[in-house]
């Protein structure tokens, strides 16, 4: 059902009511400080709001959004989200959460020019390459879908852990630990892709160990002895 835009108003002005209610220092102690453990990277599609669907509460996720939950590092936006999140806000954990039927997984499946959205759907053709035959043996077309889905999560995970302040962040803190999820709009559950993030660290960091270790380990020294 739409909603009007005088009812975006009317919805909001209940909303601080029933904040104000519940407590009456709301918005005064939200307007201080965020302090967020979790950054939650997804899909703009309007049927998948981050705080909504993880029961959250304002100030508790940071949130970056784009057609089809791509990481690309030439990104700056993606890229400026997440430094700012692993170095300012000192998050704990980073999510990568796709979902089913995502209107961009299954563009990038259709043979197509669509203009200016190539060079974004390329990211994820790229995905499909990579596993084109895992892919090519599910016969089932909507089940090809979904674990494209699945796989484009995956691989935006592989993205983020790429990023040497992720990298860096974790030789210090053991965080951030990233997680790849999936929302099926079918049940509206939160499926977890349950990556292994040590593995993929230890095993990316072959080719893309991006960290300053000298750097990093003085950090460490001088963080463990004040």
């Amino acid at each position: 059902m739409n909603i009007s835009y005088a009812q975006i108003f009317e919805n909001n002005e209940r909303w601080v009511a029933q904040k104000l209610q519940d407590n009456p220092n709301f918005f005064e102690e939200l307007s201080q400080t965020q302090t967020p453990e979790y950054l939650y990277i997804g899909c703009s599609d309007s049927r998948a709001t981050a705080e909504e669907l993880m029961g959250a509460r304002p100030g508790q996720v940071f949130v970056h959004r784009n057609i089809a939950n791509v990481v690309n590092t030439l990104d700056m936006n993606a890229a400026s989200v997440i430094q700012y999140a692993v170095e300012h806000l000192k998050v704990k954990h980073i999510i990568v959460c796709g979902h089913y039927n995502c209107g961009g997984v299954k563009a990038a499946m259709t043979p197509q020019d669509l203009g200016l959205l190539n060079p974004w759907l390329r990211s994820i053709r790229d995905v499909y390459r990579i596993h084109q035959e895992e892919l090519e043996s599910i016969t089932d077309e909507g089940k090809k879908y979904d674990r494209l889905v699945e796989l484009n999560v995956q691989e935006q995970c592989i993205n983020v852990i790429k990023m040497a302040c992720v990298q860096e962040r974790y030789i210090l803190d053991e965080y951030p630990i990233v997680h790849g999820w999936v929302f099926d709009l079918r049940t509206g559950k939160i499926i977890d892709l349950n990556i292994d993030f040590e593995s993929t660290l230890k095993n990316i960091q072959k080719i893309y160990d991006l960290t300053n270790s000298e750097w990093v380990m003085s950090r460490n020294k001088n963080k463990n002895n004040p």
